[in-house]
């Protein structure tokens, strides 16, 4: 019963590198699961070739059966064709087409004004908004959107943006689990089972309608809110006290001050960009004050005069030493605020910028992404989970979830807010919003769930249909659609499908489920769909999540077919726990989105999200049980 092949013993080898590469990050989780898709593309000619110079005694086969008509090749690209990447692709499209719009960020300004400085109101209206919208729009592109009008919300309420921003990330969570279209998990989940229904003649197994679950993911979001506002208030903590201004917020004191330039400062008639670079200080010039003008980047070009002041950013110690190398004075009694690095253009020039999944800058500095000439922006400090960085950014190498404190024009902060690398966490005044496609964009979206759950048109052209109906419509410009898709997540999809086809293939997914089914039998069938659920949700809080339904949704069929119980009922413990992973912070996009605005400790979620890890697998299993059967 246990015996291994070697098609099973090469893909759980390329399984167990895949897991370490996942939850060690070592490379970015797009680039890991291409190198799935090239190892298992790999394995049919290379031993094939081994098996013609003898060193094997027959090729090995895992993405085909020997004698199939369906080639490796095929199935191994079969990720970049599958129905489940080309929707994600889709809802990407149509998520975008409704931000271009501002619609939901008007809402969200509406939502700010009835909670005011209440803390139980900005909680309240945080998962009340972002949790319905999560099952509409992709529930990453939801909290995108609202993060700056949550962390907006934070500020003007006097809170600390710590009690809400892990809400917003969980209650998005929530959200996705109400319709087909809430995540990519969900997608991918229906695709698969729909896939091994086909293959293996169980008629039960079919891919979900469009609220196929929404009444248990009612159950949830219910369960979810009330553990949110009571238990999990309580557990989460105020990292970030509140504050009145972003300088303030990250404890920039010891490190903004203002310094005048000497009438014998050497540097005088040099441009700054030549001082800057002879010069081995940790230093940033952030703006320059020229009699009654004040000039932010660019400040390179800028020829040094007598009498120039300069707001800098550096250490005291490093001050002192400027001033007597360059010939500067302090000025005396002065605090750098947000109202003074924003008299420049008398608007917004002071916001927190998050580095994105995805991002170019991902594994780079600040100095070799050439940050400052690059976006015409000083980033005056970084903010690291609850780690404040305030010296020698340059250095340090960027990762997923950072936090930047960022000073630039408004013009630059609009170009950072477009630009996919980040994520700008405070509301920027948009006056390009197409506020009159909003009904046209609601209504197209609104359209895509009606044909998908009401006609025989499957998501996927229903999600394309869409698409397109976006950009002939105005709420997108044809250029904006390549912008709108995270390629690291059709990426991720793509390579990963495949995985799950050589698991079945080599009887990877029978091999897993016959040690499971060896235990199961003293126990009862709920307590093994329960199973299900805590090894899909741990491994989830690990890899991704849709890693995570690959290759644990075979093994929950083989599982059920085995124990000759409901089969349905265990893929969708597996879906459910995939889409719900609260207790690390790389466990889901969201989580990683909120981790540095929000100043949060890896401890913190495993404080606030295990206890509703655990509640959830209680309801979500007893749920499915009583809907479903088991």
């Amino acid at each position: 019963m246990f015996g291994l092949s070697a098609g099973a013993a090469i893909v759980f080898a390329i399984i167990l590198a895949a897991l370490v590469l996942f939850a060690t990050e070592v490379v970015p989780v797009d680039i890991t699961a291409l190198g799935i898709l090239v190892a298992l593309l790999l394995v049919q000619p290379v031993t094939e070739q081994l098996a013609m110079w003898g060193v094997l005694q027959g090729p090995v086969y895992v993405l085909t059966e020997p004698g199939s008509d369906v080639t490796a090749v095929s199935q191994g690209l079969s990720g970049f064709a599958s129905t489940a990447t080309i929707t994600v692709l889709a809802m990407f499209i149509l998520s975008a087409g409704v931000r271009r719009t501002g619609a939901i960020q008007i809402l969200g300004s509406k939502v700010a004004a009835y909670t005011r400085d209440d803390e139980t109101r900005q909680l309240g209206a945080t998962i009340g908004l972002v949790s319905p919208i999560s099952g509409f729009i992709n529930n990453t592109a939801a909290v995108a959107i609202l993060l700056p009008m949550v962390t907006d919300l934070a500020h003007r309420g006097k809170s600390s943006p710590s009690k809400l921003l892990m809400p917003l990330s969980f209650a998005s969570m929530f959200g996705g689990t109400l319709t087909l279209i809430g995540t990519s998990t969900n997608i991918l989940a229906s695709e698969i089972t729909g896939r091994l229904g086909r293959e293996l003649g169980i008629a039960t197994l079919e891919e979900f309608s469009m609220f196929e679950f929404t009444g248990l993911g009612i159950v949830v979001m219910i369960v979810g809110t009330i553990y949110l506002m009571t238990v999990g208030r309580l557990l989460t903590p105020a990292r970030i006290k509140p504050a009145e201004d972003l300088t303030e917020e990250f404890e920039m004191a010891d490190y903004l001050t203002e310094v005048v330039v000497r009438e014998d400062s050497p540097i005088v008639g040099e441009t700054v960009q030549s001082a800057l670079e002879g010069s081995d200080f940790d230093v940033d010039l952030v703006q320059l004050i020229r009699d009654d003008d004040v000039f932010l980047e660019p400040l390179g070009p800028k020829v040094i005069q007598p009498g120039d002041v300069f707001a800098v950013r550096t250490d005291r110690e490093t001050l002192v030493e400027l001033m007597d190398v360059d010939g500067l004075d302090l000025l005396p009694e002065v605090e750098v605020t947000d109202t003074e690095l924003e008299t420049a253009e008398r608007s917004q020039n002071l916001v927190e910028v998050v580095i994105a999944p995805g991002s170019s800058l991902v594994g780079a500095t600040l100095a070799s992404s050439n940050f400052r000439q690059r976006y015409d922006a000083t980033v005056l400090a970084l903010r690291r989970g609850e780690s404040l960085i305030r010296k020698r950014m340059d250095r340090a190498q960027l990762r997923v979830g950072d936090t930047l404190l960022v000073q630039a024009t408004a013009d630059s902060i609009d170009r950072l807010n477009d630009n996919r690398n980040f994520i700008v966490a405070q509301e920027v005044t948009r006056p390009d919003y197409r506020k009159s496609r909003i009904p046209v964009a609601v209504g197209i979206v609104a359209g895509v769930v009606g044909l998908a759950a009401l006609t025989p048109i499957d998501i996927a052209t229903a999600a394309l249909t869409g698409s397109l109906g976006m950009v002939l419509t105005g709420c997108l410009k044809p250029t904006e659609i390549y912008d709108a898709v995270q390629w690291d997540v059709i990426v991720l999809l793509a390579g990963v499908i495949p995985l799950g086809v050589a698991l079945e293939v080599t009887g990877g997914a029978a091999l897993i489920a016959d040690g499971i089914v060896v235990v199961a039998p003293s126990l009862p069938p709920i307590f093994v769909l329960g199973l299900m659920y805590v090894v899909t949700a741990l491994l989830t809080n690990v890899i991704s999540n849709n890693a995570s339904v690959v290759l644990m949704i075979p093994v929950a069929v083989e599982v059920a077919t085995q124990l000759t119980v409901n089969p349905f009922a265990f893929v969708l413990s597996v879906t459910f726990a995939a889409s719900t992973a609260f207790m690390t912070p790389v466990g889901y996009q969201t989580n990683l989105f909120v981790y540095g605005p929000g100043g949060y400790r890896f401890t913190d979620y495993v404080r606030v999200g295990g206890p509703l890890q655990a509640l959830l697998a209680v309801v979500t299993t007893v749920g499915i049980a009583a809907i479903w059967g088991l």
